[in-house]
């Protein structure tokens, strides 16, 4: 039986413990011989580099194991790397979030002025390690989650043409089809999405029955709109109400009843209900505290506590149940034990098995256009169901988008177009466009004050804009 070598880069990332907890679960069709951490920031990765050597020892036999900051020791002949960096660490994360509410916007780390932000280090750093990767491992497939998703999709788009390879994708949508297949009593690895958009700004158009081929989302739809208090209540079970996932599906449910033909991103509501999130925050508390006091610290102390043990099997640590109950199937491997917070591992993982075993399952993931959906710009970086093998990725045809739809992603990919230019061309002028169009700012002179405050905050993050 072959087996593959994998890299994480961002190994100190707080979703890494998650991540690594599931390959455990996944050996049977993702068979490792070696599993690697890099990340450029050694003291943050040392306490989960220290828990995955007492993860594998105890529970993934005669896997190697090791975390490192030395980019030819993580690269060389790899199989596969998953990426999920983070451009600036989370202090940067902090100031994207907080800086836009000084000037009546919101402060989100993906979308508006923070997305913009965190998205020019994340286009410079992405590169970068794109080249290290191909530099040791020309071979390998490169699956990128570093957000901002679909601005370094423009990016890389332009700097690494034609690697069939390299794969952007999100865990957003699968969360969302998690979510709401229970009310037509239906698992995510039971049917396939159909799904159109830019990444963190799309819609659900289908979510079809492997077996029947039926559509299932007017069903859905339906559920939603005739009982929406029996929904309230199924998405309470699921997500804390009192906490940013429970709030957040709970406005996301108010979203469908008033555009009730399609599934939407979570992400539209910065989009369509800017004064409604703008009021969840402020500038001395924004996501980033609720990641730090809850998550954050979570994965720290279960890390910590693990490496200090040196073991977890005959301790209340011990997943040895889980896994076996699993039996090697990661679509029916119960919820992380460490961060409550595993689709995207999982869908990292899915999309290996996929590429491995050339399933040619659907996934959904980052293509350029090119007429799939031929009313959108040709080069927008669409977040698509595609399918997925040896041969890389295979766009399924969408068709024209609606008129109200369009009008959002145009918008949307100017701005993300301009922002590209800018970032690659050193443009002041693309870059105050790229922040003037973006539909959360949406004003030249609060674009200059977000502009000008960024530059400082981020330093040398951030390349140097020359003005023309």
């Amino acid at each position: 039986m072959k087996t593959y070598s994998l890299v994480i880069c961002g190994g100190g990332s707080t979703y890494t413990p998650d991540l690594m907890e599931l390959l455990c679960y996944a050996k049977k069709d993702f068979p490792l011989k070696k599993i690697v951490l890099y990340d450029i920031d050694a003291e943050r990765q040392e306490p989960i580099g220290q828990y995955g050597e007492v993860l594998f020892r105890e529970y993934y036999e005669g896997v190697e194991f090791y975390y490192t900051t030395d980019k030819e020791k993580a690269f060389r002949d790899m199989d596969f790397a998953f990426v999920q960096i983070r451009a600036g660490g989370l202090t940067a994360r902090n100031m994207d979030e907080k800086i836009p509410y000084r000037y009546g916007c919101i402060g989100q780390e993906t979308c508006g002025a923070g997305g913009l932000s965190y998205g020019i280090r994340s286009v410079t750093q992405m590169i970068q390690l794109v080249k290290d990767i191909r530099e040791y491992a020309p071979e390998a497939w490169i699956i990128n989650y570093s957000n901002p998703a679909a601005i370094v999709a423009e990016a890389v788009k332009r700097m690494f043409p034609g690697d069939r390879k390299l794969i952007n994708i999100c865990d957003m949508p699968t969360q969302i089809m998690d979510s709401y297949l229970p009310l037509v009593g239906k698992k995510r690895y039971e049917v396939e999405p159909r799904y159109f958009g830019l990444n963190h700004y799309g819609w659900f158009t289908g979510l079809i029955d492997k077996k029947t081929g039926e559509n299932l989302l007017p069903e859905i739809l339906r559920i939603c709109r005739e009982t929406p208090d029996k929904v309230r209540r199924m998405l309470a079970d699921m997500y804390d109400t009192d906490g940013h996932w429970g709030k957040t599906f709970q406005e996301h449910l108010n979203m469908v009843l008033d555009y009730p033909y399609s599934l939407p991103s979570t992400y539209c509501l910065y989009y369509l209900y800017p004064d409604q999130c703008y009021s969840h925050y402020n500038e001395s508390f924004t996501r980033y505290d609720e990641v730090m006091e809850g998550r954050g610290s979570k994965v720290q102390a279960y890390c910590t506590a693990i490496a200090k043990l040196g073991k977890m099997k005959g301790t209340e640590y011990d997943i040895s149940a889980h896994i076996n109950g699993a039996a090697g199937n990661i679509a029916e491997a119960s919820s992380s034990t460490i961060a409550y917070n595993d689709v995207h591992a999982a869908y990292l993982i899915e999309l290996a098995i996929s590429i491995i075993h050339n399933r040619n399952d659907i996934c959904l993931v980052m293509v350029e256009n090119k007429g799939l959906v031929p009313n959108l710009d040709p080069g927008m970086m669409l977040e698509a169901a595609c399918r997925i093998g040896q041969q890389g990725v295979e766009p399924i045809q969408i068709g024209e988008a609606p008129a109200f739809e369009k009008g959002l992603l145009e918008n949307q990919y100017a701005c993300e177009k301009l922002l590209a230019d800018a970032v690659f061309e050193h443009d002041y002028q693309k870059l105050l466009q790229a922040f003037t169009v973006n539909r959360i700012i949406c004003d030249t002179n609060r674009a200059k004050k977000l502009i000008a405050d960024f530059v400082k905050a981020n330093g040398d993050m951030w390349v140097d804009f020359r003005r023309q």
